[in-house]
């Protein structure tokens, strides 16, 4: 029978909470993962949206940027509420039992809510900060030509601040294996 969730934490009753991560490893997590995605709603329309991201640690909120008008901002203005999911995958776990075939994957899921950051000094410093996780050796002014401000008018930086977040690591070499059916060749797990 299926557990009710209504009106519990988004990062209640975890399926399998022997894979859940600490903070510690959520925030190292989210300072290396390369693209997110973003969920927004509006009425009963989800929608799901790839984006960059930064992890803002001090302020312990997430970053991202899109076009001035859009969609994502549209829905951000419309149901502030939103999720972002971050993920490595590795390799694929084979077994001989249909139910265990398994891969090897790290995620962070963080809930939160967003905004639309309208102040040109803190839209500028979140960018930076969005820049620098991505090329932390190039720097404003140097390699490239800092941020104008027709430039800010043309895009839409959010902060999500963040309320609740769940890590996740399945990093094991083999997926379970059953001793009541016959083992599967080593050519599987190359």
């Amino acid at each position: 029978m299926a557990r009710n969730y209504q009106n519990q934490s988004p990062t209640a009753f975890q399926r399998r909470p022997h894979l859940t991560k600490d903070d510690a490893w959520i925030r190292a997590f989210l300072k290396e993962a390369r693209v997110g995605h973003i969920a927004t709603s509006v009425g009963e329309q989800p929608f799901l949206n790839p984006s960059t991201f930064w992890y803002d640690e001090e302020n312990h909120q997430i970053v991202f940027h899109s076009n001035v008008a859009g969609r994502v901002r549209s829905n951000i203005e419309t149901n502030p509420k939103v999720s972002i999911e971050a993920s490595e995958l590795g390799k694929l776990l084979p077994s001989n039992v249909a139910l265990e075939f398994s891969l090897q994957f790290r995620s962070v899921v963080a809930f939160g809510t967003a905004r639309v950051v309208t102040d040109p000094d803190e839209a500028r410093r979140l960018l930076y900060g969005l820049i620098g996780k991505y090329f932390p050796a190039m720097s404003a002014g140097k390699e490239y030509r800092e941020i104008t401000d027709k430039e800010l008018r043309a895009t839409s930086v959010y902060a999500i601040q963040i309320e609740e977040w769940s890590g996740k690591e399945n990093w094991e070499q083999r997926a379970d294996q059953s001793d009541e059916w016959l083992p599967l060749d080593e050519k599987w797990f190359e």
